[in-house]
């Protein structure tokens, strides 16, 4: 999955930015690059490879630039090459994007028909020159930005710098993560809370459809109708050396250690008087003894979790229960009734398909449990009730 890092404030951004994706790493990527201001415009620098191939070719530059974006990219559209690699842009704006635009070609044929040319074979510089062609017929860059996506088709998470504004980066979403960060020396812009965990553990995270504009010393945010609205600053419950690997040869080998301690975290919260109590999160026995089926849906991972979880159920509290894999399941019609006690399982909270199928869920009257560990997060807002699972950060 791609990696997103954004920052304005100080001097030093393009350093603060290139730790920020290797913050990301972990992730897999096959390229990298960032965009920063310097000598009065926008400079690109982009390399195949690791993000060590990317330092080389900086070499330096951009050390007294206040303002930059970068990127790690996966490829989807167009080999692992500079010329995919983001950002992508115009004159105007440069554009870091994770997610997939479903409908690029169809707006590639129009933005050429209009006289665009294109540098690459992604779906991201497709994004951007929408952006670029708006911004000649709008008031001002939040509109532009929103007739833009409201063309696209998909997933996506936006950086934006615009040349015209040195030291100022926009930030939009849909069904993508991404967060705003705050401290004391500038803001950032992440997909990611660790890739800023070493700087701060003070964030925003951006809803479905909302645009940030983030400053050095100020944030201001607004709705997907355009309307400015107070975004909800969280904090993390866990540091950067929570993310770091310590002694072990890999992560996933140190989260297998973790587990007895995120266990015990989990459960901790949730007993009282040597009983479980879940009245906290919303999940009273009122509404349990309403239930006449569990579905657990999730994806992956999370669904082993589920099926082990299903057994558990059965045999102790008597209750049917079905597991299924959410991209199965937002698709097939299922037949859902208001009795129903639908669980999503998500590490993230914002797996697409177990996204889509809570919203199923919840349009047919089922009431929703959440199992997530992101705070804040697109699952953990949109279910009824959430039990968060206090697993640290997702390596």
């Amino acid at each position: 999955m791609c990696g997103i890092i954004g920052y304005t404030g100080s001097d030093g951004a393009v350093s603060k930015v290139l730790c920020g994706l290797r913050s990301l790493e972990y992730r897999g990527y096959d390229s990298a690059g960032v965009a920063f201001f310097e000598g009065g415009g926008v400079r690109v620098i982009r390399s195949p490879g690791r993000i060590a191939s990317l330092e080389a070719r900086i070499d330096g530059a951009g050390g007294n630039s206040r303002c930059a974006i970068g990127h790690t990219r996966w490829a989807t559209h167009g080999a692992p090459s500079e010329r995919n690699s983001h950002p992508h842009g115009s004159d105007r704006l440069q554009l870091v994007h994770n997610g997939i635009i479903e409908n690029y070609a169809a707006l590639k044929e129009d933005l050429l028909a209009l006289g665009y040319a294109f540098a690459s074979d992604t779906d991201t510089e497709v994004a951007a020159l929408l952006i670029d062609f708006y911004l000649k017929h709008e008031a001002d860059k939040i509109s532009a930005i929103r007739c833009a996506c409201a063309r696209m088709k998909g997933s996506y998470a936006f950086g934006i710098i615009f040349s015209d504004e040195p030291g100022r980066i926009y930030a939009t979403r849909r069904e993508s993560p991404l967060i705003v960060g705050v401290s004391g020396e500038g803001c950032y812009v992440a997909s990611d809370v660790t890739a800023i965990l070493r700087e701060t553990r003070d964030y925003y995270r951006l809803g479905d459809g909302q645009i940030a504009v983030v400053d050095a010393d100020s944030t201001t945010f607004y709705s997907a109708e355009g309307e400015e609205i107070q975004g909800e600053i969280r904090h993390a419950d866990w540091d950067a050396e929570a993310a770091d690997r310590g002694d072990f040869e890999h992560y996933m080998l140190k989260e297998i250690h973790e587990e007895p301690i995120a266990i015990e975290r989990t459960l901790a919260r949730h007993i009282r008087g040597r009983l479980p109590f879940f009245a906290d999160d919303g999940l009273v026995d009122a509404r349990l003894r309403e239930c006449s089926r569990i579905r657990i849906i999730a994806c992956g991972t999370a669904l082993h979790a589920g099926m082990y979880g299903r057994m558990m159920l059965e045999r102790y509290a008597r209750v049917p229960c079905e597991t299924e894999i959410a991209s199965e399941f937002r698709y097939r019609d299922p037949i859902l009734s208001p009795s129903d006690t639908v669980v999503l399982i998500s590490q993230s909270g914002e797996t697409a398909d177990t996204l889509a199928a809570l919203r199923l869920a919840r349009a047919a009257g089922c009431y929703t449990v959440a199992i997530v560990n992101a705070v804040g997060s697109s699952i953990a807002r949109s279910a009824d009730s959430v039990i968060y699972t206090c697993a640290g950060p997702e390596i």
